[in-house]
């Protein structure tokens, strides 16, 4: 009876006039690792502050904490908006979503049903909670045990057993101490050394994302690597051992996100942090300068304090150690490597449109936001823009720019969908008179909704002598005819007109389209295929892992079009098109965090039949526009000549 109910279910998705309520995650959105209420409760991160608040801002663990988006992972716009819409193309993918952005809700069995309604509207805001990382165990086995039943093994069967990194596939101690680096007996509550938590593997628990829908559904695998008959179902319902996330490494399938797998694929996932003086001389600058010195503090040459060798770790970057003590409780050491908790990216707008949708009572979850919250939370995009612009090297070549990635992924990283980096150039001739720009950012008069409205964004998007590096993501003729064949409605919009919205594709007719085509979108959850790929590689990111973790370039020739055994460059030269009579160009390299088009799509194509949702797309909108329509940050800025 459930498989059936489950099956009828999906036969709404995308129908006209549907309503969408999964009562549970179906089995082609169920993955492994401690399933909701296998564990004791995650504890209240407030309650953390008693000891880790309020000593020391800028590096105590609750207040940097605070600030990041890791705290307002249930709180963001953007999540909730995007969530709405892959309901509505797959309904119950949103148990997917919620486990991470919402783990203690989704563990304590409050994610059911899956549009998020059930959620505790003030307990399930705080997000990604300190109890959930202090309580991560590696699912290999290999340290400390965690809780994962049968068949929910997040691991490969075998004596040696390999973890399975990914899609929130997390695996807890079912125990209420703190696991973490130091195993401090200096604390109030009980505490365990684990190893674990200075590898990136735990960063990769939720920072590579397979969507396990088209893993097992769709032709391709959701992904560049088609899976082997027996390691996927291939048919709706069935039983959770048969599907591709049981059967299969995160990274093999649905390719959304790939953040922990660029890095892996790079050297920097072997490289010391003390033989920093041995990188090539374009690494030795901004955050990989930083880091190295950061780690001096120890006085081991780039090492931890306790001698264990420091490598250039998703940790040493976004949780930079510094001299600290971990807490206000009498006692404590003074570490020479603590890591500030600031979990700081590039997200420098979102913030404000939590703070601005929470003075409205406009935040879905995790409303009421207090001063410190507030404050917290514009201290942690102050520290985004300064990460931005440690992130990249910029530097004039002739009549070429080189933009360097001095990060330990991909430049940019990370949610792909609405957000690119660009060149922005203006060219000036003797008498100090613009001749041209390029990347040109500003007003576009557009009819939204019924409304004429001045936006913002990139105005020359396909001038030749424009440069973005972003993301593509789509759908192929036969994945759509496969969706038209479950029953998703073929009216489903995928493409909209930038200007005044009109529907330029649907479904179905993507899947007329002769063999072989396929459309740009941005259906999170239908996406089978990345379309087009430029951002920048990291440093010596190994041409083979790539193509295995599915996280190349998009087409794999970029960057120097290695060949097997080979690594990509980690850098792109730009050749520039001065202007005739140009005897100056000034040169910004922007990033933007949640651009128009992607807006735009967020908006139109909630269709409102996720009821609970119907409005997130609206919300967002109207934040977005009032809080200065995600201005671009300026990451670096050069000359030419």
């Amino acid at each position: 009876m459930r498989l059936h109910i489950l099956i009828t279910t999906f036969a709404l998705a995308g129908t006209a006039g549907a309503t969408f309520l999964a009562l549970q995650a179906p089995t082609e959105v169920q993955q492994p690792g401690t399933q909701p209420l296998e564990v004791v409760s995650i504890e209240n991160s407030e309650n953390c502050r008693s000891c880790h608040a309020y000593y020391a801002p800028d590096t105590e663990p609750y207040q940097t904490w605070q600030g990041s988006m890791m705290a307002h992972a249930g709180r963001d716009p953007v999540f909730w908006a995007a969530m709405a819409i892959a309901e509505q193309g797959f309904d119950g993918v949103g148990d997917q979503c919620l486990r991470c952005h919402s783990p203690t809700g989704w563990l304590e069995g409050r994610a059911n049903p899956t549009d998020g309604s059930g959620l505790d509207p003030l307990q399930d805001g705080r997000g990604v909670e300190c109890m959930l990382c202090h309580r991560l165990t590696d699912p290999d086995k290999s340290e400390h045990l965690g809780t994962q039943n049968a068949p929910f093994l997040a691991h490969t069967p075998g004596p040696n057993p390999e973890g399975y990194y990914g899609s929130g596939m997390f695996v807890l101690a079912d125990s209420i101490d703190r696991y973490g680096p130091y195993g401090s007996g200096f604390a109030a509550h009980g505490t365990v050394k684990s190893n674990f938590h200075r590898d990136s593997a735990l960063c990769g628990t939720c920072h590579d994302v397979s969507n396990p829908v088209t893993g097992d559904l769709a032709h391709n695998n959701g992904g560049a690597n088609t899976l082997a008959p027996g390691q996927f179902s291939g048919t709706l319902g069935g039983p959770v051992a048969g599907k591709a996330a049981f059967l299969n490494k995160p990274h093999g399938y649905g390719t959304v996100e790939r953040t922990y797998s660029e890095h892996q694929s790079s050297a920097w996932a072997n490289t010391k942090v003390s033989d920093y003086a041995t990188l090539p001389v374009d690494l030795q600058q901004g955050i990989v300068e930083q880091i190295y010195q950061a780690s001096l503090i120890a006085g081991n040459g780039g090492d931890y304090e306790d001698g264990t060798t420091r490598l250039f770790s998703c940790q040493s970057c976004h949780m930079r150690p510094t001299e600290a003590y971990g807490s206000s409780f009498g006692g404590v050491p003074l570490r020479k490597d603590m890591p500030i908790h600031d979990l700081t990216g590039g997200n420098t707008r979102v913030g404000d449109m939590i703070i601005d949708l929470d003075s409205r009572g406009k935040l879905r979850v995790g409303g009421n936001l207090q001063t410190p919250d507030r404050l917290a939370i514009e201290a942690g995009q102050d520290r985004a823009r300064e990460t931005l612009r440690s992130a990249a090297g910029l530097s004039v070549q002739g009549n070429s720019v080189r933009v360097t990635n001095l990060t330990g992924h991909k430049l940019t990283t990370g949610y792909s969908e609405g957000r690119r980096m660009w060149l922005h150039i203006r060219w000036y001739d003797g008498s100090d008179q613009l001749l041209r720009e390029d990347g040109s950012y500003g007003q576009l008069n557009v009819n939204i909704l019924g409304r004429n409205l001045p936006i913002e964004t990139i105005l020359d998007l396909n001038d030749p002598n424009t440069r973005i590096w972003q993301v593509k993501p789509g759908i192929d003729q036969q994945w759509a005819s496969q969706l038209v064949a479950l029953g998703n409605d073929p009216a489903t919009p995928l493409v909209y007109d930038r200007v005044n919205g009109a529907v330029l594709e649907t479904l179905g007719g993507l899947a007329a389209k002769p063999a072989g085509a396929h459309v740009e979108t941005f259906h999170f959850a239908l996406n089978n295929m990345t379309v087009a790929d430029n951002r920048i590689p990291p440093f010596d990111m190994d041409y083979d892992m790539a193509l295995q973790r599915d996280c190349a370039p998009v087409p794999s020739s970029l960057f120097g079009n290695p060949s097997s055994g080979g690594t990509y460059e980690h850098w792109d030269d730009v050749a520039l098109n001065p202007p005739a009579g140009a005897i100056r160009g000034e040169i910004r390299l922007l990033y933007q965090v949640l651009s128009w088009e992607y807006l735009e799509f967020l908006l139109l194509a909630n269709d409102g039949s996720v009821s609970s949702l119907a409005s997130a797309g609206l919300d967002l909108a109207r934040s977005w526009y009032r809080t200065g329509m995600a201005k671009p940050e300026v990451m670096a800025q050069v000359s030419w000549p």
